[in-house]
């Protein structure tokens, strides 16, 4: 093996958390030798593009599934996406991240007083957020607040922010990581390669780190992390780890609509149901739409448009009585099993529009099933963990290591908001292994100053959160 194929890091999977932490390895550490592995021929091509996800910069404030200790959590690494963004010049800033309004909506009695009990709760950590009536609601998103000219039949508010970073494109802010250290690779002494259309096809460890046999040979480094969304535990049980998860892969579609919101409007969660409410997304790619969703559909398969993948899943299924417990504990549950079957029939042709647009009429209340249509090709797959042991699904991040220089990610929710906190775990795991330094003051000035100043806040993540394999 020769010395060129010799790293102290490698990366598998260059979506947008892959390529954060090649950024903050190669930007903040005196490792000198990184390499990102990624099959495809191009950054984000799977759960990071566009078109794969709700483009939503997740800090804590308009999701009401999360406490408020998650929410401080995840607004540390929602802001660190936003304090590196924009200080990159306005062209590339505005590419990556978006200005909008964005609020949360509770329609009717009950999800209006739990809107302004939970206001009162977070308003200290979002200073920035507002209580939203009716008449502020109808200013900020008139579409939402009037219905054929007079105002809407329920009771509404809202909690949320008239104008803020909110939205971003995970694939641009990929691309931008990959062309950071492509810069750094050319200007500096240190080797930071990266291989596209080249698949990792087994890992095995070795005395001096491990060995990845790959399409294009072997490559070697002293610590591996793993950033391949589902497979990312398919490689971890080939090495013994993680055995005691399963993997259910939930599928996102999406409808369009023309232009009928200025931002962002979440909705009040059910707390017995394990997936976020529909809501509605002003789309930063598809100008002039409104995109609506996700669905929610269990699909035996780790990559939406990829037939391959339905062997792999089964794989990572490992189906037995935990399995199957844990899956029947779901379906015991009312609010679950009625919600399953109604986001399977949004996926039928011609009655999903008509079921689809009663839906979202709790957010616009005037929109016509002849305003929407079925978003062919967009849609991701987000890979839900069960927790066999504990008979329940873990529904946040998730990282499995033996603690000797390997680590397996996989990020189903905040999914791309958590790439930079992500990447700055996995960077202090191994530049401890490996015996590195870091770089605190240039971390902290990129990272947690700027647009939002977050230093002081703890960098730990939501034990709930985190699945660690030993």
């Amino acid at each position: 093996m020769s010395a060129s194929t010799h790293y102290d890091v490698l990366i598998v999977g260059a979506g947008v958390t892959g390529t954060a932490l090649l950024y903050e390895l190669a930007k903040f550490t005196d490792l000198n030798r990184l390499c990102l592995v990624e099959k495809y021929d191009s950054v984000a091509s799977v759960n990071s593009h566009a078109h794969s996800n709700s483009q939503t910069i997740h800090c804590g404030d308009i999701e009401t599934n999360y406490t408020l200790e998650k929410a401080a959590s995840v607004k540390r690494t929602a802001y660190m996406v936003v304090n590196y963004a924009t200080k990159l010049p306005a062209e590339e800033r505005d590419k990556i991240v978006f200005r909008m309004p964005k609020m949360v909506l509770g329609v009717g009695k009950q999800e209006c007083d739990y809107i302004r009990n939970r206001y009162e709760g977070f308003k200290e950590l979002f200073p920035r957020m507002r209580l939203l009536e009716r008449e502020d609601i109808a200013e900020i998103e008139p579409n939402v607040a009037i219905k054929n000219g007079t105002w809407r039949d329920e009771e509404i508010v809202a909690t949320g922010t008239p104008d803020d970073y909110c939205a971003v494109d995970f694939q641009a802010l990929a691309q931008s990581f990959s062309n950071a250290c492509a810069r750094l690779d050319r200007t500096t002494n240190k080797q930071i390669s990266q291989l596209f259309g080249t698949k990792v096809d087994g890992i095995r460890k070795e005395t001096d780190g491990y060995v990845l046999q790959t399409s294009r040979g072997l490559l070697q480094a002293r610590a591996v992390v793993v950033c391949a969304g589902g497979h990312s535990l398919l490689m971890a049980q080939e090495m013994g780890l993680g055995l005691e998860y399963s993997c259910l892969p939930v599928a996102g579609s999406f409808y369009f609509a023309p232009e009928a919101l200025n931002g962002k409007v979440y909705r009040v969660q059910n707390p017995n149901l394990p997936f976020a409410a529909v809501h509605g997304d002003h789309d930063v790619k598809e100008r002039g739409k409104t995109r609506f969703g996700p669905t929610a559909l269990m699909l035996p398969m780790l990559e939406r448009y990829d037939r391959s993948t339905i062997k792999e899943f089964f794989k990572v299924l490992r189906l037995d009585r935990q399995v199957a417990g844990v899956v029947w504990d779901q379906l015991k549950v009312p609010d679950i099993r009625n919600y399953i079957l109604r986001n399977f029939l949004y996926e039928v042709p011609k009655l999903n529009r008509h079921l689809f647009a009663r839906e979202i009429r709790k957010i616009v209340p005037s929109i016509r099933v002849e305003d929407i249509s079925y978003a062919e090709g967009f849609g991701g797959i987000r890979p839900q963990l069960i927790d066999k042991a504990a008979r329940k699904l873990r529904m946040g991040e998730a990282k499995f290591t033996d603690g000797n220089g390997i680590i397996f990610n996989m990020t189903p929710s905040p999914g791309g908001t958590s790439c930079l906190g992500s990447g700055e775990k996995d960077m202090r795991t191994i530049a401890a292994y490996l015996g590195a330094r870091i770089n605190e003051g240039a971390f902290e000035r990129e990272m947690l100053t700027g647009y939002e100043d977050t230093r002081g806040q703890s960098p730990a993540a939501d034990q709930e959160a985190v699945a660690a394999a030993s």
